[in-house]
């Protein structure tokens, strides 16, 4: 069974060394700003894109949570990283398409596997069972 997602002190802190990386442009992740769709507040974590057949997503492995809600109000956001920032549109995607993509994430992004019912190695058609609760958006620019 999946390991739900709960933001606690722990993860926070995470989230917080992961951001100071993505922006000295360490690591993998970068940090994705989005305005709030309730509050109008920017709001920033710390995300990691893939790109897919030269194509770039944004993959929640946490399921539907903030950043989530808010992109898909606006279906703009910033991605920055190393010093560098880029206005982004999204189109979600899903079904087969997202199931590819999330085959990908989980095989690269190795700390997100506890959230997953399935394991890197398991069929594109097994993944396409978990794209409801995992979003995938594809990053259009």
């Amino acid at each position: 069974m999946a390991k739900s997602y709960e933001m606690n002190g722990f993860r926070r802190a995470v989230n917080r060394v992961t951001g100071f990386l993505a922006r000295r442009g360490k690591g993998p992740a970068s940090e994705l700003t989005t305005i709030g769709r309730k509050s109008g507040k920017a709001r920033t974590v710390p995300v990691t894109p893939i790109e897919v057949g030269g194509v770039r997503y944004l993959v929640s492995p946490y399921g539907a949570v903030g950043w989530v809600h808010n992109i898909r109000a606006a279906g703009m956001a910033t991605l920055s990283r190393a010093g560098t920032s880029e206005q982004i549109s999204v189109a979600e995607v899903q079904g087969d398409d997202a199931a590819v993509v999330l085959k990908e994430y989980v095989a690269e992004v190795k700390i997100v596997r506890p959230f997953f019912d399935v394991p890197p190695d398991a069929a594109v058609a097994d993944f396409a069972a978990e794209a409801d609760a995992h979003p995938v958006f594809r990053i259009e620019r």
